[in-house]
């Protein structure tokens, strides 16, 4: 399961691909007390030869929420005829319901526009090990520009000196910037901006920001004001009691934490909390249920009771 963390570096070596324009998936804001929002799609791969990637920027996805979702997948060329579930079915995280949320675990960030009850869904890419997006912090976006320069820190310099490749002290604003086109300044070291490449959504491939395709940023640099609030949270797993008593659970491959973790095929542990275990333990959970949900990771909700 764990090869899921480790596709991004393959895909930085072997695809050089154009994404197909996407816009920002909204979703109607569930009733008082209710937090599983949309419906899972079934989708036949076209012999056209287009890649994995392009799919999921179509249906405005993460390379790994496609690769979580359809166990057993070429995460380059999906076999043509094959069906696919695109998993636009969610869990809204345990979090106040304001600004934007990020969940790290699953690669998606969650918007709300203030004063209207829908929330708008965009896939990012993430910090690669060692280079880790923020998790369990909440701050504000300070600032935004659009063409933004990129500032190399000390760390980010050593690291790209040890592949061999020398940054420039400022790398000036443009297409081929890494920051892409618009950014969002959060903090002091942290943004969420676009790109210059057309892969990686869905990967850990950042210098720890936040990274999106860049009809995405731009949407979110026209629509988010500054002072918006931001939540970053790391939950690989999400539940709910839905008001009619449905129990849903919606399990992710939680984030490799050491390079042993992330260069082999070990299951990385998931994170039991008092709240999970106690929902877990529910007698109203069919147990088999519970248990496929919790060893498959599909990063789909699963009912676990009738």
């Amino acid at each position: 399961m764990n090869t899921l963390r480790s596709l991004a570096t393959g895909l930085l070596c072997a695809l050089a691909l154009t994404s197909m324009p996407a816009t920002a998936v909204e979703y109607a804001m569930p009733a008082a007390g209710s937090r599983v929002i949309g419906k899972n799609i079934e989708y036949v791969v076209p012999d056209d030869g287009r890649s994995l990637e392009q799919i999921a920027a179509e249906f405005q996805l993460g390379l790994t929420n496609l690769i979580e979702a359809n166990p057993g997948v070429d995460p380059f060329l999906p076999k043509a005829g094959s069906t696919l579930i695109i998993p636009h079915q969610l869990i809204l995280p345990d979090t106040v319901h304001q600004g934007i949320v990020i969940n790290v675990a699953e690669m998606r960030l969650y918007y709300f526009p203030k004063g209207k009850k829908v929330v708008h869904v965009l896939p990012i890419g993430i910090g690669q090990l060692g280079a880790d997006t923020p998790e369990n912090w909440v701050t504000s976006v300070q600032r935004k520009r659009a063409n933004p320069t990129w500032t190399p820190t000390e760390n980010i310099r050593r690291r790209y000196a040890a592949q061999g490749k020398t940054l420039p002290a400022v790398w000036p604003a443009g297409p081929d910037n890494p920051m892409g086109l618009f950014a969002l300044y959060i903090g002091k070291l942290y943004a969420i901006h676009g790109t210059n490449a057309s892969f990686g959504i869905g990967l850990r491939v950042s210098s720890g920001c936040v990274r999106l395709r860049n009809e995405d940023i731009e949407y979110l640099f026209d629509q988010v004001p500054v002072g918006t609030r931001v939540e970053f949270v790391n939950r690989p797993v999400k539940f709910s009691v839905e008001p009619d008593g449905a129990r849903y659970i919606e399990v992710h491959q939680p984030l490799s934490r050491t390079e042993a973790e992330f260069n082999s095929n070990a299951v990385v542990p998931l994170p039991m909390t008092q709240a999970l275990t106690r929902f877990i333990a529910n007698g109203e959970n069919d147990s088999q249920l519970v248990k496929q949900a919790l060893e498959q990771r599909t990063g789909l909700p699963t009912r676990l009771n009738p």
